[in-house]
Formats: structure tokens, C-alpha cells, sequence
């Protein structure tokens, strides 16, 4: 069959077969009549006129491409003693923030603008060891609104710089002090919340819209994505938002799904887990998870197991889902995929064990990737 006869086949070829015609235009030198007369009117005089694009272009903002993250299967890295076993991953450093956090800022600032507590050009401020802050302040950008965010120096200095580069103001708090220090990261914001009236505080810690957002999204996500056979759901905690709402959202569908927390060494969860104690927590490297107290975000009845994970083991998972399923992500989801690989070498009979990739390697770059620093904290670098 000729050019010609499938142009003329087609219904949108026709009368020559040097320019586009019909459907495309009229001519044989360039685009006219149908999507050409749109061009024309809709572009070439500087002026938008809305019938030349919005009837055949879906759009959308960035912030609106938040969530819908890929699993990916990563058993490659667990050893399983039985068959039919997986591992998988939940890509939530593709989120336009690169992080797991978009969720629960977008649900925060929703749920606070609904309820007039965020005005338009209001101003937000967020205490954040890094990627909430990130999600705060790319989404004030979006949406108007000041953003000032509180930080530990833990933060690592790309977080530190993503955040500057938003728009927002950071504030540092002193080196080595406790949580419970008024000059602690987290009680600066409440303080700046107090002292500047209209100030709205996002409160990751305790503010439940926080849960509710991954209640939301992420534990229909993860239900959807492995048609309902999900078996053991794995995530480290801070605010304990991840766990407690996705965690929620799983077992309302299915009573026997496990939800197990993913626990630096060094953080107080694990022990108040297994006995109801608060204790004084210890240096752990590891950014964005594990805690000194207990946030009211986190409800441990949700919570079927704590596994302990150190900050060796969570960087070398690092470097072992880069180096053999080219994932870059960063400590946390480390910390993460250890425990998960652990729990599936130890199952019993088939099972789909899901854990969450919370953030991109890159914004790491000076620290779980780069040997010097990893040498100055006694971790060797690689797989090894």
C-alpha cells in the first residue's frame, strides 16, 4: 500500500503527500486549517486563547503529580528459605520533592486551607529534619505562602540547600542539644508559631493530618499495586506517620497484614515497644527516622514488631540497591530495605513484603556516598 492510499485510508492525509493536510491542513508547505489555524490563532500573535490548546491538552501542575509512585521488586538483595517471597520497594523518591513527604504537606496545607487556618500569603513554618521542610517549602512556592523552616545540623547540605533554593528561610538550631531543649529545632518552630500571630504551624509530630495523608495514599497505593496480597509492610518512623496511617489503611483491609517498624540503633521506639519505657537515646547517623520521644502521630497499636537496624547496615543497603538495582535513595530507605530483607529471609511460607524507598541518594551526595565522610564515622564504603 502507498503513502498516498494510507493517507487517504486514515482520513487525515489526504490530497498530497508532501505537508500535512485535512485534519492537519490544507496545504503541502506547512501546518493550516485544523491544528495549523489553532497554532496560528492560539500562539503566533503573544496572545492565549483557550480553544487553541486546553480541548486536547491535559496538563497538570506539578504539585498535582504527587503520589501514584512505582513499585519495584528489589528480592534480588533478601536470600529467602522458601519460595514465593518478594520484596518490594515503593519508589516515593519520585514524588516532585523526592521525597515521601510531598504526602503529608500536601494533605496538611489542604486540610488547613479548607479550615482557614492557611490564608492566601500567609506564612508556614515547619521544624523538619530535612525533607518535610523540602515538601514545605516547594509547596509554599506553589501555592504563595512565606515558608520559614527549622532544622538540625544533622541536615544534610543538600536538604539544607533544596530548601534555600524554594524560597524559604532555614534556621539551624545549636549543635548537640536534646529535643526537649527550648533551642531544639522542633520547639524553635513552635516558639516563632507563638510569637508571630497568623503564623501556621505544620506540627509534623503531632498533627494528625499527617497520618491521615499516607491513610489516604500511600495504603491504597501499596493495597492497589499488589492486588491485595501485601503480607508485611515495612517503614522506618519520626513523626511515625508512615506506619500508623498506611499501616491503618492495610490492616482495615486485611486484619493479618504485618506492620513492622524499622528502628535505628540509638532511638528510644524500639525499647518503649517492647516495654512501654522511655529511654535516653544515643547518636545514630541515620537522617529522618528514629526519635528521642514519642510523636503523637505515632500509635504503636499499629505496630506488630520493631526491628533494630545500624547505621552500617543502613548505608551499605545504600550502596548495595545502587550498585545491583541502580536505586540511589538515600539512609532512611536503607534502614528500610535491611529490615525488609531480614524479615522476608525469615518468613515461613510465601509472602509479599513491601517497604518504602523514602528519598533520592542525591540529596546524600556528601554523606552516604561520599568515602570520606563514611570513613570519619568508621563505615566502610561500598558493599563490602
Amino acid at each position: 500500500m502507498s503513502h498516498k492510499q494510507v493517507s487517504q485510508k486514515n482520513g487525515s492525509l489526504v490530497n498530497g503527500t508532501n505537508g500535512h493536510s485535512n485534519g492537519y491542513g490544507n496545504g503541502t508547505n506547512g501546518l493550516s486549517n485544523g491544528y495549523g489555524n489553532r497554532y496560528k490563532n492560539g500562539f503566533t500573535d503573544g496572545h492565549h486563547v483557550e480553544h487553541g490548546h486546553s480541548d486536547f491538552m491535559k496538563i497538570q501542575r506539578y504539585q498535582d503529580l504527587i503520589g501514584s509512585t512505582p513499585m519495584v521488586d528489589i528480592t534480588s538483595l533478601a536470600n529467602p528459605k522458601v519460595p514465593g517471597v518478594k520484596v518490594l520497594g515503593k519508589c516515593e523518591f519520585l514524588n516532585p520533592g523526592f521525597s515521601m513527604k510531598d504526602r503529608i504537606v500536601k494533605n496538611i496545607f489542604d486540610k488547613a486551607e479548607q479550615t482557614g487556618l492557611l490564608k492566601p500569603g500567609g506564612t508556614v513554618v515547619a521544624a523538619s529534619s530535612g525533607n518535610t521542610g523540602a515538601a514545605v517549602a516547594m509547596l509554599a512556592a506553589m501555592r504563595g505562602y512565606n515558608a520559614v523552616i527549622t532544622t538540625s545540623p544533622k541536615c544534610s547540605e543538600e536538604k539544607v540547600a533544596s530548601i534555600k533554593a524554594y524560597g524559604a528561610k532555614l534556621i539551624m538550631s545549636p549543635p548537640g542539644v536534646s529535643e526537649d531543649h527550648p533551642e531544639s529545632y522542633m520547639n524553635m518552630a513552635k516558639k516563632l508559631a507563638r510569637e508571630n500571630e497568623g503564623w501556621f504551624d505544620v506540627n509534623q509530630y503531632d498533627n494528625l493530618d499527617n497520618p491521615e495523608g499516607h491513610y489516604r495514599t500511600l495504603g491504597p497505593e501499596i493495597w492497589e499495586q499488589t492486588v491485595g496480597r501485601v503480607t508485611h509492610f515495612v517503614a522506618g518512623g519520626s513523626t511515625g506517620g508512615t506506619i500508623t496511617g498506611t499501616g491503618k489503611f492495610l490492616k482495615g483491609k486485611n486484619s493479618n497484614i504485618q506492620c513492622v517498624l524499622a528502628d535505628p540503633m540509638g532511638s528510644i521506639f524500639h525499647e518503649y515497644f517492647m516495654s512501654q519505657k522511655l529511654t535516653k537515646p544515643k547518636k545514630f547517623l541515620v537522617e529522618g527516622v528514629g526519635k528521642g520521644s514519642i510523636p503523637g502521630c505515632m500509635d504503636f497499636g499499629v505496630i506488630d514488631d520493631v526491628i533494630q537496624v545500624t547505621d552500617k547496615q543502613s548505608f551499605q543497603t545504600c550502596h548495595q540497591l545502587a550498585r545491583k538495582e541502580g536505586l540511589m535513595v538515600g539512609g532512611s530507605a536503607g534502614l528500610n530495605t535491611w529490615a525488609a530483607i531480614q524479615l522476608a529471609n525469615q518468613l515461613e511460607e510465601p509472602g509479599v513484603v513491601v517497604t518504602v524507598l523514602c528519598d533520592l541518594g542525591v540529596k546524600y551526595l556528601s554523606k552516604v556516598y561520599n568515602e570520606t565522610w563514611l570513613q570519619e564515622n568508621n563505615i566502610s564504603y561500598g558493599i563490602n
